[in-house]
């Protein structure tokens, strides 16, 4: 038994929702075991025995999901697609928590050279919301979204502190329901001796201790409880009201730190902390990470307002489209324009939480059922039914049905596998997608030093190709990559390098003038794109365009590379450069939505003395 939400009724208010939600549930949940080498590649058959849908209603939910870009179908083989991380970041915007404690984070681990983790409670379990990670041998493999159970991370003692009878009673369901652990991907099972738990397994009894000590003492500590040597201290964030809100988390291994040393070395920086942290919780602020006071968000169908994007897309794909999820959907993603924290209305008359949900904080304020409507596109009455679905399932929570926001259990939607993906699992189906378009090869690399480096390649089947290897490096003045990067940098890193140039002859085609490519490059950044032709190679033609971060800078090139025999350099640029484009911005968007609360390692490294 998982902490995750009971498989919901198929005949329910919005059915396609709720239908679609256990589908996503559980391709997520495939998805996470496979990640952790407990599976293969999910297939819609999977689906179909996890859930308990018909084959044919599987089928169109997983047809719906494709269209909405949140999963990707390749033959019989289903995976989830970064886009879908936009349902976890509706969370994670609305919580206000990654923007208000990751700095906080970032400087705790900078002054202790220790990984730092924030926390939220998920019902009976954990979800990490902040991770920074110190990079050694043996570091944390935890992701945002993570669910842990509670009795085995410092940071449940603490939770479980303010727990009812309810919550209780599940946590006790689920342990002996699963005593093992092995519906929590995220943490190595506990051992075992003919099918039970193993010594030196906690008992219930223990946990009951541990949360009685974490009530007197403000913090909990977890000696090995995860796995062997890792160990870790924890302190609570509060609201004003006085709830925990949260916890912060510092992990270390026994190589460095036992439980008593580490806590002789974190607690008091943690502690000092804790009035910044709590204060900046409940700092007045509005709107998503970067939003200016006052600004709407976007509208959360990708459309304007007004504009029901779910019934345009029912149209064109007829059928097989289940708008009622598309609509669903979209309700989710606009709980996440619920304001971060600062000190919204008093709650008005309404449900308490279940067990399930977390105890309303009052740090996070949330948003209309108007504000839904308007967002979406949708009817009053249509966002509502969707509401209604997502309370009922613990995606979303309300004060009595004035306001309403996001819960962390979204984050059971596909964010853990695909928060862990690096900048080439991101490009690489697009490189896919844009090589079986053009049937050309596709390639994707970095400056690192005065070379550019290949990181990413999607070759194509031709007699004649080119070979080129991950890992290649070559000059970057004779390359469109290294042009479209050299074009990226700020105007003195350019110069610099241009200064420090001592171009050599690699073809009789190659550019050696430093004035020469300084209006190359010039260019370059003017037109958005770069054409070498046979100027690394004889024979070699290649087009190349920028790759942004999140933040608007060229991290990386991305292009594609033909024989010069096959047409005239301005049949190159006409026919390629639109669809190369086209994959680029798919890639920065995806980018985007995958680095929005955690940034990614990838990007240009300056050129050699700049």
């Amino acid at each position: 038994m998982s902490l995750r939400a009971a498989s919901p009724p198929v005949n329910g208010s919005v059915g396609p929702l709720e239908r679609g939600l256990a589908v996503l549930r559980e391709l997520a949940a495939l998805s996470a075991l496979s990640a952790h080498g407990a599976g293969t590649a999910v297939r819609p058959g999977d689906l179909v025995r996890a859930t308990g849908l018909a084959r044919s209603v599987v089928d169109r939910v997983l047809g719906t999901l494709e269209q909405l870009g949140y999963v990707r179908l390749d033959g019989r083989e289903v995976s989830l697609a970064t886009r879908l991380m936009e349902l976890g970041n509706a969370y994670l915007n609305a919580s206000g928590l990654p923007d208000a404690l990751l700095p906080f984070a970032g400087r705790l681990a900078d002054a202790l050279d220790e990984s730092v983790s924030v926390a939220v409670p998920d019902g009976a379990g954990v979800r990490f919301v902040v991770q920074v990670t110190r990079r050694r041998t043996m570091s944390l493999a935890f992701r945002i979204g993570d669910l842990l159970p509670a009795e085995r991370c410092a940071p449940g003692a603490l939770f479980a502190t303010q727990w009812d009878e309810a919550t209780w009673a599940a946590w006790r369901a689920r342990r002996a329901a699963d005593p093992l652990d092995a519906s929590f991907p995220a943490v190595p099972p506990r051992p075992e001796r003919d099918g039970a738990p193993g010594p030196g397994t906690p008992d219930p009894g223990d946990f009951a201790r541990r949360v009685e000590a974490a009530g007197r003492g403000g913090w909990a500590p977890d000696d090995q409880l995860i796995e062997p040597g890792l160990v870790a201290v924890s302190v609570p964030l509060r609201d004003p009201a006085g709830r925990i809100v949260c916890a912060v988390n510092v992990v270390s291994h026994t190589s460095r730190h036992d439980i008593a040393s580490l806590g002789r070395t974190a607690l008091a920086a943690l502690r000092d902390l804790v009035p910044a942290m709590e204060a900046a919780l409940a700092a007045p602020a509005a709107g998503g990470p970067g939003a200016k006071p006052g600004a709407e968000p976007p509208p959360a169908g990708g459309g304007v307002v007004g504009e029901d994007p779910a019934r345009l897309a029912k149209r064109e794909m007829g059928a097989g489209f289940l708008q009622s999820l598309a609509r669903g959907l979209a309700v989710l993603r606009a709980l996440g324009s619920a304001a971060p924290p600062g000190p919204g209305p008093e709650p008005g008359p309404g449900p308490e939480p279940g067990p399930g949900l977390p105890a309303r904080s009052g740090l996070r304020q949330g948003v209309t059922l108007t504000a839904v409507a308007e967002a979406t596109g949708l009817a009053r009455a249509t966002a509502r039914r969707s509401l209604l679905t997502l309370l009922e399932l613990g995606y979303a929570e309300t004060d009595g049905e004035r306001l309403f926001r996001p819960t962390p259990r979204v984050l059971e939607l596909g964010h853990a596998p695909l928060a862990g993906l690096g900048f080439n699992d991101i490009a690489r189906p697009h490189m896919r997608e844009l090589v079986g378009a053009v049937h050309e090869s596709a390639s994707l690399a970095v400056l690192d030093g005065d070379d550019i480096r290949y990181v990413e390649r999607v070759p194509t089947v031709r007699i004649m190709s080119v070979n080129i290897t991950i890992g290649t490096r070559f000059p970057a003045y004779a390359t469109s990559l290294g042009r479209v990067l050299l074009a990226g940098l700020d105007p003195d890193a350019r110069a610099a390098y241009l200064a420090a140039l001592d171009p050599r002859p690699l073809t009789r085609h190659t550019l050696t003038s430093a004035p020469g490519l300084a209006r190359v490059l010039e260019g370059v950044a003017e037109s958005g794109y770069a054409l070498a032709d046979e100027e690394l190679e004889e024979g070699l033609r290649s087009l190349a365009v920028p790759v942004r971060d999140g933040e608007g800078r060229v991290a990386a090139a991305l292009n594609l590379a033909v024989h010069a025999g096959r047409g005239t350099p301005e049949d190159t640029v006409r026919t390629l450069l639109p669809p190369l484009r086209a994959a680029a911005a798919r890639v920065e968007a995806d980018l985007r939505t995958a680095s929005a609360h955690r940034p990614h390692g990838l990007g240009a490294r300056r050129p050699t003395g700049v």
